[in-house]
């Protein structure tokens, strides 16, 4: 089966890198036209909507400002006419002992939150109301395997976000469906990204294949597939589901 995403506008936040890069490379490969969310590297961004083609472009936000959220969102649509799916990506984890003051330990709660979850929800709400008026639309939501196993204690706000986010995908299922909004999630393992870096360079990398099944961690370019079909609408009585992509972790 070929899958054409030929006409469709999607936006990728946090696509200059990792996951949310490879997955705008397939993309446009399959023919959409992507816009690439980033928040610092412009350069980098720049050369994944050369890479993805189809006239992609790059979009800067800061996710740690609604404001800015909302920005992002509207700067897409004048650019492009009209947005077909939004596929939030961007994501961070922050190492935060128990051992911190409160202040410092809020604060990593806190900007977690806001940039896992909370930039998430102000985008999807202006999608949805895009959407609305646009015959319906789809939502990809990027959680992780820890939104049901939990993680360990120094990452338990990246965990907490993440289960957040898969409740509030199913609630756009449930809510909007019969508008012709879908809305799913892609729980990832461990990924070889820059930002699951940290976490192995602290705890090993034994640590980190422990609990796979195959011989590697799972690449970004082994998510793309899956979130290409979820694109291109071949999938919509999926709707509401988690489809977890984890080197076979909750069978080993």
């Amino acid at each position: 089966m070929e899958i054409n995403l030929q006409g469709k506008n999607i936006l990728v936040t946090g696509a200059s890198r990792g996951i949310g890069a490879a997955v705008a490379e397939q993309l446009g490969k399959s023919g959409a036209r992507v816009a690439v969310h980033y928040g610092k590297n412009e350069a980098k961004a720049q050369e994944i909507a050369e890479k993805a083609g189809n006239a992609s472009a790059a979009f800067q936000a800061d996710l740690n400002n609604n404001a800015s959220c909302s920005d992002l969102f509207k700067k897409v649509v004048q650019a492009f006419g009209k947005v077909d799916v939004l596929i939030n990506n961007a994501g961070i984890a922050i190492q935060s002992p128990l051992e911190k003051n409160d202040q410092e330990w809020i604060e990593d709660w806190e900007k977690t939150m806001q940039v896992n979850m909370t930039a998430t929800a102000v985008l999807s709400r202006a999608a949805i109301q895009h959407f609305q008026q646009n015959q319906g639309g789809r939502f990809i939501h990027i959680s992780s395997r820890a939104a049901f196993r939990g993680d360990t204690a120094d990452y338990m706000a990246y965990a907490a976000s993440k289960a957040a986010m898969v409740a509030f995908s199913r609630s756009i299922a449930r809510g909007y469906g019969k508008q012709g909004i879908t809305s799913f999630v892609i729980a990832p393992g461990f990924t070889a990204t820059d930002m699951a870096q940290d976490f192995i360079d602290e705890y090993g990398m034994d640590y980190a294949l422990q609990g796979v099944a195959l011989d590697r961690l799972t690449q970004p370019q082994d998510l793309a597939p899956t979130i290409v079909l979820l694109a291109s609408g071949l999938a919509d009585h999926a709707t509401g589901c988690t489809i977890d992509i984890n080197a076979g972790s909750y069978v080993h």
